[in-house]
């Protein structure tokens, strides 16, 4: 097997630190969240402020922000109850005016949401390509999750490898645990909380894995069955 780093290792590496698939990503259009994730995040959001009178949204690996700074310019105007959280490792982000948005520049393998908040959607818009172990990343986003809420997110399968076994099993354990997934779209989405556990040994990252679907260069994610 090639050399697999550490998550410590790979936020170090030219892959990640060079990565711009979520720099100037828009809320909507063509180069927008809501074509990359199949539905509008704030009419999502309006919705579920409107039945419960206040929504959170969290969004990993968001670049610069700028898709959440639309919404929160949004939400503002229209003077909803819904709260913004935007997290990134790099920590490029554009200028943010809004009381309703905050951006955080931190590890996610190491970021934790304050104490008891939980979040009515949590997305991560081509953000795994370049995680690590992108499988602890997601069983711990739905942790984060509220009763009502969603976790969608952009998962190329290809990315993730199984040393003892055939990678396929990785995409069907997700399924089995009540995840859906869209091989042709490469979305991954639960609605409500899992209790998710893998059983699976995180063996590191490969950096070296070539471009994905998205014609950039991403990040392998090797696992071994316990």
């Amino acid at each position: 097997m090639m050399e697999l780093l550490s998550d410590s290792e790979l936020e170090e590496s030219d892959v990640v630190a060079n990565c711009n698939m979520n720099r100037e990503r828009n809320l909507r259009g063509s180069n927008g969240y809501e074509r990359d994730l199949r539905f509008d995040p704030l009419a999502f959001l309006r919705d579920v402020e409107a039945q419960h009178d206040n929504a959170k949204w969290l969004d990993l690996c968001c670049g610069t922000g700028k898709a959440l700074i639309e919404a929160a310019a949004e939400v503002d105007k229209e003077s909803l109850s819904i709260e913004i959280i935007g997290v990134d490792l790099v920590g490029m982000f554009d200028s943010n005016e809004s009381a309703s948005l905050t951006l955080v520049e931190a590890s996610l393998s190491l970021w934790q949401p304050p104490p008891q908040c939980k979040f009515d959607l949590i997305t991560c818009v081509h953000g795994l390509h370049y995680i690590g172990d992108k499988l602890q990343l997601i069983e711990r986003s739905l942790a984060w999750l509220s009763p009502i809420g969603t976790f969608a997110a952009n998962l190329d399968r290809d990315n993730l490898k199984l040393e003892n076994g055939d990678d396929s099993e990785l995409i069907d354990g997700l399924r089995h645990a009540g995840f859906s997934y869209s091989a042709l779209q490469k979305l991954l989405r639960s609605d409500g909380i899992r209790n998710v556990d893998f059983a699976l040994e995180y063996l590191g990252a490969d950096p070296e894995a070539g471009p994905n679907y998205t014609g950039q260069p991403a990040v392998n994610s090797w696992y071994r069955k316990m």
